[in-house]
């Protein structure tokens, strides 16, 4: 069967006569304009400009752009970047590197511009330019509770595109609203800006700010913060950092991209050696308080996607769990699923409760559970 043709969108470009090049602000405000709830923009060479519709890819129509060349993407990067010397340096020597972008008064991009076949490819993620709440997120309520919280470790894991980021801005602005806080946070780039409400905030964005995680990291320690967001831990010296912060009374978030709370800590775990191990296991057994996981999955009226999440929390069995390691009965999974009545909640759980109330269909709940065998069987009954 032949794959399914989507409709091109075309969109008008004020004041182009269609010679010369369509300058690069121009272009972007008119593809925001194409569609709704777009989340990303996408110039590659040989295609024509897309945006990306809730996962699907659809070409836009641009006066004088029926297909973009290697010059046409090479200068909408040249544009993206201006002056920024450390991204030149960084794309020269790694061939990929992100950055920020503003539209004012229109919208904001995480961008990440790299090299293929020799030319330049650009991806940017529309970032809202209003941080979003509980309710449009449709958060689990319970995770108003990590608000809460005066130290430790909050953990928001799920593959790329999962909506961490958006999570990570509202649990951060609900503490900001608050509370009176110092708050740092560190991302590479920035995505949501935050103002300065009940609490005091600061965001540091990585190459422009300072020149690595770890780096500003042990320079927050020095800032007197209560909290501290870290945009990922990247790395062994990042996670040892995050580890040392929340010992000290800080109250650190991060993210990673991990496909559930097991996997999550054992990725942290691994990226140590193994005669440290045992050592961090301990160590982040005590310090962790959420490890919150997410999925999107696409609603089966194809009018949006909705997130199924996964939420483990601090108590005597999971740290247990952690500190020990998984074994048979004991697993995180299983303290999960004994910890509901305190807030807990696993993956597929709630994709059955999504499957059976019809907000996602069948198939799409077991291509994103965790165990389709036992998720099948379970609806089937």
């Amino acid at each position: 069967m032949a794959a399914p043709t989507i409709a091109p969108i075309s969109v008008a470009l004020e004041g182009f006569s269609g010679v010369g090049r369509v300058a690069t602000p121009a272009l972007l405000g008119a593809m925001l304009h194409a569609a709704e709830k777009i989340s990303d923009l996408i110039f590659s060479p040989g295609r024509p400009p897309q945006v990306q519709v809730y996962g699907q890819m659809i070409p836009v129509q641009v006066p004088g752009l029926t297909f973009l060349t290697p010059d046409d993407t090479r200068h909408i990067a040249a544009d993206l970047i201006g002056d920024n010397k450390q991204a030149i340096t960084t794309l020269r020597e790694h061939g990929a590197c992100d950055i920020s972008y503003g539209l004012p008064g229109l919208a904001r991009f995480r961008v990440n511009i790299f090299i293929q076949r020799g030319s330049c490819a650009v991806v940017m993620r529309v970032i809202p330019t209003a941080i979003p709440d509980f309710a449009s997120l449709r958060l689990p309520q319970q995770l108003s509770d990590v608000t809460k919280l005066r130290d430790g470790i909050v953990l928001v894991t799920g593959p790329a595109g999962s909506g961490k980021s958006s999570t990570l801005a509202v649990l951060l602005d609900s503490i900001n609203r608050e509370k009176y806080y110092h708050i740092i946070t560190i991302e590479d780039p920035i995505e949501f800006l935050h103002n300065h409400k009940c609490s005091t905030i600061h965001q540091r964005e990585l190459h422009s700010d300072t020149p690595s995680f770890a780096h500003a990291l042990r320079s927050a320690m020095r800032q007197a913060p209560k909290v501290i967001l870290v945009g990922e831990m990247r790395d062994r010296e990042t996670i040892e950092i995050v580890l040392e912060a929340a010992e000290t009374g800080h109250l650190v978030f991060s993210s990673l991209n991990t496909m559930d709370a097991s996997k999550t800590v054992e990725r942290i775990v691994s990226s140590f050696l193994p005669a440290e191990q045992q050592s961090v296991r301990e160590r982040f057994a005590k310090s962790f308080r959420y490890i919150i996981c997410q999925r999107l999955m696409s609603k089966s009226d194809r009018s949006g996607r909705v997130a199924a999440f996964e939420i483990l929390k601090a108590n005597a069995r999971t740290r247990e769990c952690i500190e020990k390691g998984e074994r048979e009965n004991k697993s995180l999974l299983d303290a999960m699923k004994a910890g509901a009545s305190e807030g807990m909640q696993h993956f597929d759980g709630e994709i059955a409760q999504l499957v059976q109330d019809r907000v996602v269909d069948l198939e799409t709940g077991l291509c994103f559970a965790s165990n389709p065998a036992v998720l099948g069987q379970e609806l089937a009954r």
